[in-house]
């Protein structure tokens, strides 16, 4: 009997303690598949959404990466670590008896919209073919250039100081705890993450998302739960070749853009039998190939 391979995008709940990287690892177990990814690196310590890639969808890595997403987090204020988060060493405390509820407000709305963001030492991010948190964990810290980011969004449930909840959408490489340490800089008295929940990334949400107990309880119905690369990008228009272009398409080549395509950058591209092939691209008076899933 064939083995089943999956394909497509399911939104799992990463739950606290587990890297990234730990429940590609466990899914590769779990569904006996080797070609899994994910779409955007979680902190350790922080919980929910982590669309896994599997299958053919393990090309969509870079775009999922790119989208928007929502968080809920906890601003820990005084307090300022080596991580950014409540986890880390303790750099130092800082009294905040002075602080008032509408001094916070203006400052963390003053966050909204682009701002230039350094990294932190504590992530993923690579320099010179090394991650930074590699070379932190070494003692090392190595120059850094700022990127811009953008807060969409700044939502404030709850100030109970030296603690402020809050919600927020920021765009692809926003660090939240850098943002809750930028904050704390600019009130002058520091301040750290102490919890973060990640609600969306792009389409998927926290409510569908399901933790890894759940999926292996569900395994033999696990179909149920994938969303197909054919159904993520089922925005675009659809495009079908004649049988005398089925070859190329399938071999990846270009193909002549027509008017009557319309306007739109990318075009779902199937072959003449309906089979979803490729993501294609505009490129003046021809499409491209940009993502394939043959």
């Amino acid at each position: 009997m064939a083995k089943n391979i999956y394909n497509g995008i399911i939104n799992i709940f990463k739950e606290k303690g587990f890297t990234s990287h730990d429940v590609v690892a466990k899914m590769r177990g779990i569904l006996k598949q080797k070609k899994i990814g994910h779409s955007g690196t979680l902190d350790p310590d922080a919980i929910g959404v982590l669309p896994v890639l599997l299958g053919n969808a393990t090309v969509l890595s870079d775009m999922l990466t790119d989208k928007s997403k929502e968080y809920e987090a906890v601003l820990l204020l005084g307090i300022s670590t080596d991580t950014q988060d409540s986890s880390g060493e303790v750099l130092k405390e800082r009294d905040i008896s002075n602080l008032n509820e509408d001094e916070v407000k203006e400052v963390i709305n003053s966050f909204l919209g682009e701002y230039m963001q350094l990294p932190p030492m504590y992530s993923a991010l690579k320099v010179g073919g090394k991650k930074l948190v590699d070379l932190a964990r070494e003692g090392k810290e190595v120059k850094r250039e700022p990127r811009k980011v953008n807060i969409f969004d700044i939502d404030i449930i709850d100030i109970d100081l030296p603690r402020v909840r809050f919600k927020a959408k920021v765009s692809k490489g926003t660090y939240i705890r850098t943002l809750c340490h930028d904050i704390g800089e600019k009130l002058s008295v520091g301040g750290c993450m102490e919890s973060l929940i990640r609600k969306r990334v792009d389409r998927f949400d926290i409510d569908g998302a399901i933790s890894l107990t759940q999926l292996e309880s569900e395994r033999d119905n696990i179909d149920k739960r994938i969303m197909s690369v054919e159904e993520y990008f089922s925005f675009l228009p659809k495009i079908n070749t004649s049988p005398d272009f089925d070859k190329y398409l399938h071999n990846g080549n270009k193909l002549k853009f027509e008017d009557k395509f319309g306007n739109s950058e990318l075009y779902r591209v199937y072959d003449s039998g309906d089979i979803f092939i490729a993501i294609y691209q505009k490129d003046n008076k021809e499409l491209k190939p940009f993502k394939m899933f043959l």
